[in-house]
């Protein structure tokens, strides 16, 4: 046994690890050493022989023990991979390379899943009752609606397709007079298992999809399949102050579930456009009023338009500053039994840029009244806040 490596330091694990901790180093290696993947390497070739191996032995609940007490010199004779199994491990990873490249084109995602079968993973559950109703899929669709419609709500309709028991055969997928019969290619089991030296892999059989029978003669409207597709219309209510992203499921309009299951779901998400002149913040909305000079001074009343076309007559006051934020409240969002948030005004003063002659000469005088002929420097920040 001359240039082996320890099993343990092979597989990078303690001597007393357990089972999973085994399984879960080889997997790591087996993937990241296969032939498959790195074609022509002969070290990764043999990397892959080695872990197979030390995986063999400690896997085993009769040559491991053996193992860690006599070593090597204790698994000779045993038929193992201590008795010098190098012919027979290069044949056994070239037969699982080729079953690979059989059941799904090399590393691709058949790779995972055949790991999945190996190391007890996958969706066993669902395949074990292939025969027994299951719930549908769920379909989603995504409808835009305007600002104005989240927040004061709306009625839409829409249009999508599902998949529903066909109207001919019922969902059964057979015509007038089928009959179930085991499955010829599996032979009712449902399950296909491959052997290719060590590995062992178990498939649903890609025939019957698990379900261990077929129908001798397919309905011809579904072509077997026990469902039809379908255009539907739904009426929708959306409520007043939904959010973007806000989901609302109708129930059992999803997809038809197979074996007479009942149907998913229909999830429509909700996207909210954006306004020209509003904004939202949960529950109070935001819009921008732009003043003059003079108003923002002397004061004024204004008219803002609310969101849903109501006239408001707001005093904005003398000495008003630019950022200014103003609360009209109850003019927000509808949230419950009639209650609003609030609408929250933002003054915007703007500053004239052209001035004509006579207002020029106005604005001299009055720079001359309030002695503002020069600037006055810094001042402290918390005289800006009032």
């Amino acid at each position: 046994m001359a240039g082996k490596r320890d099993y343990y330091e092979v597989l990078g694990i303690q001597k007393g690890a357990s089972e999973d901790e085994i399984k879960k180093a080889y997997r790591k290696l087996a993937v990241k050493y296969h032939p498959d993947r790195n074609p022509g390497d002969k070290e990764a070739e043999e990397k892959f022989k080695e872990a197979t191996e030390a995986y063999e032995v400690l896997s085993d609940e009769q040559k491991r023990p053996i193992y860690d007490q006599y070593g090597f010199a204790g698994l000779d004779g045993m038929g193992g991979m201590g008795g010098g199994g190098g012919a027979q491990y290069s044949h056994a990873f070239h037969d699982f390379s080729d079953l690979f490249g059989n059941m799904g084109g090399g590393m691709g995602g058949g790779f995972s899943d055949i790991f999945d079968n190996i190391f007890g993973g996958g969706r066993s559950s669902r395949r074990a009752r292939p025969n027994e109703p299951q719930q549908g899929q769920s379909l989603r669709y995504d409808l835009n609606i305007s600002f104005k419609d989240a927040v004061y709500g709306t009625k839409a309709e829409i249009t999508f397709q599902h998949n529903e028991a066909c109207s001919e055969c019922k969902g059964t997928g057979g015509a007038k007079g089928a009959k179930r019969k085991p499955c010829p290619t599996c032979g009712g089991s449902g399950q296909m298992r491959r052997q290719a030296g060590f590995f062992a892999v178990q498939q649903t059989c890609p025939a019957c999809q698990g379900a261990g029978t077929r129908i001798d003669k397919p309905c011809t409207k579904c072509r077997g399949t026990g469902y039809e597709t379908v255009t539907k219309k739904v009426s929708l209510t959306i409520p007043a102050g939904v959010d973007d992203g806000k989901r609302i499921a109708i129930p059992r309009m999803g997809d038809v579930g197979p074996n007479g299951g009942p149907a998913g779901d229909l999830i429509v998400m909700l996207h909210v456009e954006q306004h020209e002149y509003f904004e939202r913040d949960g529950r109070d909305l935001y819009c921008a009023v732009p003043v003059t000079f003079a108003q923002a001074a002397l004061g004024v009343t204004l008219d803002i338009t609310s969101l849903d076309g109501k006239k408001i007559k707001f005093a904005l006051p003398s000495g008003t500053t630019n950022g200014k934020l103003f609360k009209i409240k109850g003019e927000g969002v509808p949230y419950s039994e009639g209650r609003k948030g609030d609408l929250y005004v933002k003054i915007i003063v703007q500053i004239p840029t052209h001035l004509t002659s006579e207002q020029k000469r106005l604005m001299e005088e009055f720079a001359r009244l309030e002695n503002a002929t020069t600037s006055p420097g810094c001042v402290p920040l918390a005289s800006l806040s009032r």
